[in-house]
């Protein structure tokens, strides 16, 4: 990439799963006060939500957005409101075929579906913050219903951003999905990513692989998405992340250095700089 093309390259760091535990809570405010960090996407029915929340309050320079939990996670509705999406507990599965075909064929699943997106919303907006953005936890608002309703649901609560989640190099079967979306997106007027790095090196975005990526940023707005935490073995599912590797990339000099050299560092999607 020639120097005047890096130059003009915007760039989002964004710690994905705030208020899922207390450890990430407390990587993401170190990140923000002393890093690159400058959005989270929050779990709102997370078991550190509330302990999320206050941090973010007090954190003025961090853009927070509501991580939609569809899958491998709790939600927010008890389950007899929603006995087709969760188990007695309240947690979805990690089934996220065989759900997406209930979502997409079932209405009465698409109802229950339609009931818990608007109340993680509505959670989001209780809490007082400024919605920057929205994206769902394993990207499953790729699949075109959960698209559907983040967009028709996401307008009452001042829905203004959505990450697009198109890394370069990923398969050539995901490519109609993401010309679907970025259409549609573009028809409903909402802000979103050109480039997402994060989805090769989930939960390894360690300061080599932040430093190699710095090297070589596509042009336009490229969304840098980590898992920091001051420790490991937070759930079953994330049992190989490096959680206080990607926080100690966050806070590394060299990382810092070679963003601000290169590249345009955005406060989350509502940055002026980064709808140009």
């Amino acid at each position: 990439m020639r120097q005047a093309d890096q130059a003009r390259a915007r760039l989002i760091v964004t710690a994905d799963d705030f208020g899922l535990h207390p450890a990430v809570n407390e990587a993401v405010e170190q990140a923000c006060r002393s890093g690159v960090l400058r959005a989270a996407s929050l779990m709102v029915a997370g078991p550190a939500a509330a302990d999320a929340i206050s941090r973010a309050q007090d954190l003025p320079g961090l853009a927070v957005g509501l991580h939609l939990v569809l899958a491998d996670g709790k939600a927010m509705l008890p389950p007899e409101q929603i006995p087709d999406l969760v188990d007695a507990q309240g947690r979805f599965d990690s089934a996220m075929v065989r759900n997406g075909v209930r979502f997409f064929f079932l209405p009465k699943v698409r109802t229950q579906l339609a009931a818990e997106i608007r109340a993680q919303f509505e959670a989001f907006a209780a809490s007082g913050l400024t919605l920057d953005h929205v994206n769902a936890h394993k990207h499953f608002h790729l699949h075109p219903t959960v698209l559907s309703l983040i967009l028709s649901i996401g307008r009452e609560f001042g829905l203004r951003a959505v990450r697009l989640p198109a890394e370069p190099g990923m398969g050539p079967w995901l490519r109609p999905w993401l010309r679907l979306m970025s259409w549609r997106l573009d028809r409903a007027g909402i802000v979103y990513n050109d480039h997402v790095f994060g989805l090769r090196h989930s939960g390894g975005m360690h300061e080599g692989v932040l430093l190699e990526l710095l090297q070589r940023l596509p042009h336009g707005l490229s969304e840098l998405y980590l898992h920091p935490a001051t420790h490991g073995g937070l759930t079953p599912g994330m049992a190989d992340y490096r959680h206080a590797d990607e926080l100690a990339a966050l806070l590394s000099p060299r990382v810092r250095s070679a963003i601000l050299s290169r590249y345009q560092l955005c406060n989350g999607f509502g940055d002026p700089a980064a709808r140009r």
